[in-house]
Parts: C-alpha cells; sequence; structure tokens
C-alpha cells in the first residue's frame, strides 16, 4: 500500500473559524482524514514546531496557513511551511486578503501597544531563572500570506465554505488542482447566484443606505433595492449567498472576482453606481449612513489594496 500524502494545517492571525470550517466537513472530515495523513495541526492535535522541523522540505503533499501575518513567529513559520510543503494555499479571507485584522493598518502598531499597554510594555527577551523568554514581535503591519512567502493556492471565505473545501482536497488527491496562482472558487459575481436577483429593479436608483440595524429587512426583496450596502456586486461567488440567506447583506469575504486590483474600490464603485444622488451633497447625503467606509469596502482586503496601511510616526520619524 502507498503511503498516504501528508497536509498540514497552520493558524497565524485569525479568529479561529478556519480551523472550524474543516471541522465543517461533518462526516465527511473522516473520509479526508482516511485518505491523508494529517502531520501538524496544533490546535486539534499535540504537534510542536520541531515536528515541522523534522519533515523532509517537499515532503507534504499540501499545507493549508489561515490567518494575516503580524508577528515574527507567524513569518517564521510561514517561512517554515513554506520549505516543507510542495502546495501552500491560503486558507481563507485573512490569508488570502488579510481580513478583519487587516483593519489594523489602519493605525500604527505603536497606537495599538500604547492603547493595549500603556507604558507597560511586553519585551521581546527576558531572563529568568537561567533561561530566556522570548515572545514574538509585532510588525509595522499586517501582510497577506503571499506577502510573505510563496502561495499555490486560494481558498477565500470567513471561513472558507465547506464544499469549497471539499473540493480543494478532492482536486488535490486526485491531481486535478488546476494552475497554480487560482482562487479555488467560481469566477462570477455573487449576485449571480443570488436567489434574490430577479428583484432587483433594472434601474435601480437609491436615494441613501442603511445599515442593517436600522430598519426591518423584506427577506424577498433585493438588498441594495432596499438602501442595504450588499457588495454581492463586487464580491465571488461560491458561498451560496449564506449571508443573504439569513437576510444580511454581503459583506465581501470572498473577496473580488478576477482582475479587480482593489476590492474596496470596486465595491465603493458599484454602490456608487446605484445612487441616484447627482450633487456632492446628495451624494454626501446617500452615504451618511455608512459611518465607517474603511470597514464597509475593505473589511476584508485592506492589506490587499493600493493604499494599503496607514503611514505613522514611526515611519517618517516626525
Amino acid at each position: 500500500m502507498s503511503e498516504k500524502p501528508k497536509v498540514a494545517f497552520y493558524w497565524c492571525a485569525a479568529c479561529g473559524g478556519c480551523e472550524e470550517a474543516v471541522l465543517d466537513l461533518a462526516a465527511g472530515v473522516l473520509d479526508v482524514v482516511a485518505a491523508v495523513d494529517i502531520v501538524f495541526w496544533p490546535v486539534a492535535m499535540d504537534f510542536k514546531r520541531s515536528d515541522v522541523e523534522a519533515i523532509p522540505d517537499g515532503a507534504l503533499a499540501a499545507a493549508f496557513v489561515n490567518g494575516a501575518v503580524r508577528t515574527t513567529e507567524q513569518e517564521e513559520m510561514a517561512h517554515l511551511i513554506r520549505r516543507k510543503a510542495s502546495v501552500l494555499v491560503a486558507f481563507g479571507s485573512c490569508a488570502h486578503l488579510g481580513g478583519v485584522p487587516g483593519l489594523a493598518n489602519l493605525t500604527t502598531r505603536e497606537d495599538i501597544l500604547e492603547r493595549v499597554y500603556g507604558n507597560q510594555r511586553p519585551q521581546p527577551s527576558f531572563p529568568l531563572n537561567g533561561y530566556s523568554l522570548e515572545l514574538p514581535e509585532l510588525f509595522e503591519d499586517v501582510r497577506k500570506l503571499d506577502d510573505v512567502v510563496d502561495v499555490d493556492y486560494y481558498l477565500p471565505g470567513c471561513p472558507p465554505p465547506a464544499k469549497l473545501v471539499r473540493g480543494a482536497v478532492e482536486a488535490l488527491l486526485a491531481g486535478t488542482l488546476p494552475p497554480k496562482g487560482a482562487v479555488l472558487a467560481p469566477d462570477r459575481a455573487l449576485c449571480e447566484e443570488c436567489s434574490r436577483r430577479d428583484t432587483r429593479p433594472e434601474d435601480l436608483a437609491v436615494a441613501e443606505f442603511r445599515r442593517p440595524h436600522h430598519m426591518v429587512i423584506d427577506e424577498t426583496k433585493c438588498l441594495l433595492a432596499q438602501g442595504l450596502p450588499c457588495l454581492g456586486a463586487a464580491t465571488r461567488a461560491g458561498c451560496d449567498a449564506a449571508c443573504i440567506h439569513g437576510n444580511m447583506p454581503c459583506t465581501g469575504c470572498m473577496g473580488p472576482p478576477e482582475h479587480v486590483t482593489d476590492f474596496g474600490a470596486k465595491a465603493l464603485s458599484a454602490l456608487a453606481s446605484i445612487a441616484s444622488a447627482r450633487e456632492d451633497a446628495e451624494m454626501a447625503h446617500a452615504f451618511a449612513g455608512l459611518p465607517d467606509p474603511a470597514g464597509t469596502f475593505y473589511r476584508y482586503s485592506l492589506p490587499a489594496a493600493l493604499v494599503r496601511r496607514r503611514v505613522g510616526k514611526e515611519v517618517h520619524g516626525d
């Protein structure tokens, strides 16, 4: 009997939802476990860094890394796992585009440390009883995985839908993965698979945008037509419009279809194109209901944007 392919999972700067996405395979996870040999999954099993270091370079058939990269430890682990894996998959929004942790790029590292710790800063190294205790250091900004290492494939979503995870694993085992660099999800807009698409007026014109908690949402009508900032027109399909089935607007976690340079700019453009406003004052009124533009349009993708972070005092030295 041939040896089962070895796979690894690792968690960087993220919430843990991507780890749960693997378990969302339900009974299917047993098929995955039977088909592969999981040799590193520290969130689920007792593995150590030394276990990865002992694996020959390139011996892993695939490694699934979720989370953005914010610390020196995460960068080190990303490089280590990259060396060991034949195929590296950026698993989920944070690894793919920077994710929600990427919104920290709206401020500076110094501001974050000051707010959290004040003058009692953690030290990167501290001697204790003859030992040196080491802590990871924060980088100035949050980075998506492919800013740090070469990535072969991307599984989008917050977290990736179970059917896409299953499809990726099956393609890996069957040797039918697409060309390197592919996003393992349909290359079309979410609006195309939305069950409410036929209720969207052809001449849609929105006078003002509102947030979900400011209104009673009609469960049958296009969310854009109700003035909600649904980003489905700018977002990649593949999630079966899960949020919309929950009567909530799409927030863009699947990222953009191909050939979109800046997701937030595309999403803003999509909403602006249906605003009925023509004058500056009218446009300001239309978007006044969205007090957090960066959080609305770059919730998952700020580290992947054309302007990816704030440049603060630490950089200029003033």
